[in-house]
């Protein structure tokens, strides 16, 4: 039912990845305003009646959280506008940017929050009871898990990470709630009126927490983090499948922000092959790669020796070399020179990133490694780290 009144929304005659993307964003933005306005005024009410501060506090998170749909749906508009002069690759990491103000508007709310908790442990008071007050909270919270039901759906569908803040921030809110529930309880039917204090100190440390994760999150992806396992296969399964390309290395993705991603791939291709009927085919590949992942893409032709006995051989022994090290690495861009007294062999070895090890401990090792096996191999090699 759900997915049927999102699918009228985006309007399928008109689909378009993008638009409908913004669509969803900004549904999600005033479905949020709205829900989270009637939350506030209903906690406040009930805040002030009873005197609770971590009831009105939270009424402020809402308040919060709906000034946070209000940037997830700036930030979904501003994020599709077309590439300008200024912004060739689009405006797409301004959907990042507007999620890491939400992370800073429920720190805000935190340290609001924990100032008014700690006031309320020193100076206990208090609290008014009425099952009625319960039942509302209790509403509140069947509001929010509906909330982040609608949130994780339109997240599934856009990827737009300020959808996935507010799906975690709704549920965040309720085990807040019920936090406050047990603190209303626990001050109506104990002599221990600090309870509400204590407890609404631990909300403000969950909202916190909250905002932590969100910015880890976003950093991530500002900075620059990994691409996904299954995009990492899917370019690699699509090179592979033409027959001229025998090898896959060095991909490197840039994410300018959701459905903006430019990568850059070496694909390895017999040495023998003709360079007129290779350059066709990889303009091919580049053309699928675009049609089926939406991503502009390079690849640049790497010319190895295949079919050979003797570099195959070499080939072999190497990879037992490097599995007697770390089965973790992996070599590419092979080649075998051979001399009256000595074999070159040269290659890019890819290599894990580890604290304990720098490049040249590794060459040292591999050299000691290779000499134990033959005194005539001499090794040529880059050692680098993946970028996927």
């Amino acid at each position: 039912m759900i997915n049927k009144i999102l699918d009228n929304i985006i309007n399928k005659k008109k689909w378009n990845a993008s638009a409908s993307r913004e669509k969803l964003g900004i549904f999600s933005g005033i479905f949020g305003i709205i829900c989270n306005v009637l939350l506030c005024s209903v906690k406040f009410l009930i805040g002030s009646l009873t005197g609770s501060v971590s009831i009105t506090a939270d009424a402020v998170n809402n308040l919060s959280d709906a000034g946070s749909s209000i940037v997830t749906i700036a930030g979904t508009k501003l994020a599709n506008k077309p590439v300008d002069e200024e912004h060739p690759f689009g405006h797409g990491r301004i959907e990042y940017i507007s999620a890491l103000i939400v992370s800073f508007l429920i720190f805000l709310m935190s340290i609001e929050l924990a100032k008014n908790s700690i006031t309320k442990i020193i100076h206990p008071a208090d609290v008014d009871f009425s099952g009625w007050y319960i039942a509302v909270l209790i509403l509140a919270v069947l509001v929010k898990l509906f909330m982040a039901y609608i949130n994780n759906i339109l997240y599934r569908k856009t990827d737009n990470l300020n959808l996935k803040a507010v799906r975690q921030d709704s549920l965040n809110d309720c085990i807040a709630t019920g936090a406050t529930i047990v603190a209303l309880l626990i001050s109506a039917f104990t002599p221990f009126k600090r309870a509400d204090g204590i407890i609404g100190l631990a909300v403000a440390v969950i909202i916190f927490l909250a905002g932590v994760d969100i910015v880890k999150d976003i950093l991530g992806r500002l900075l620059g983090q990994p691409p996904s396992e299954e995009l990492v296969k899917n370019i690699e399964r699509i090179m592979l499948d033409e027959e001229q390309i025998v090898g896959v290395h060095d991909l490197i993705v840039h994410d300018y922000g959701p459905g903006r991603i430019i990568a850059s791939v070496h694909a390895e291709v017999p040495s023998t092959a003709d360079i007129v009927e290779i350059h066709d085919i990889i303009d091919n590949v580049e053309k699928k790669i675009s049609k089926e992942l939406k991503i502009v893409i390079c690849i640049h032709m790497d010319p190895i020796v295949v079919n050979d006995e003797e570099v195959d051989r070499y080939k072999a022994l190497t990879r037992n070399v490097l599995d007697g090290i770390n089965e973790q690495y992996s070599f590419h861009d092979f080649k075998m020179v051979k001399g009256p007294t000595h074999t070159n062999l040269i290659f890019d070895l890819v290599v894990p990133y580890e604290k304990h090890k720098t490049g040249s401990d590794i060459l040292r090792e591999l050299r000691n490694k290779f000499k134990e096996v033959d005194e005539t191999i001499n090794l040529v090699v880059t050692v680098e780290h993946s970028y996927v």
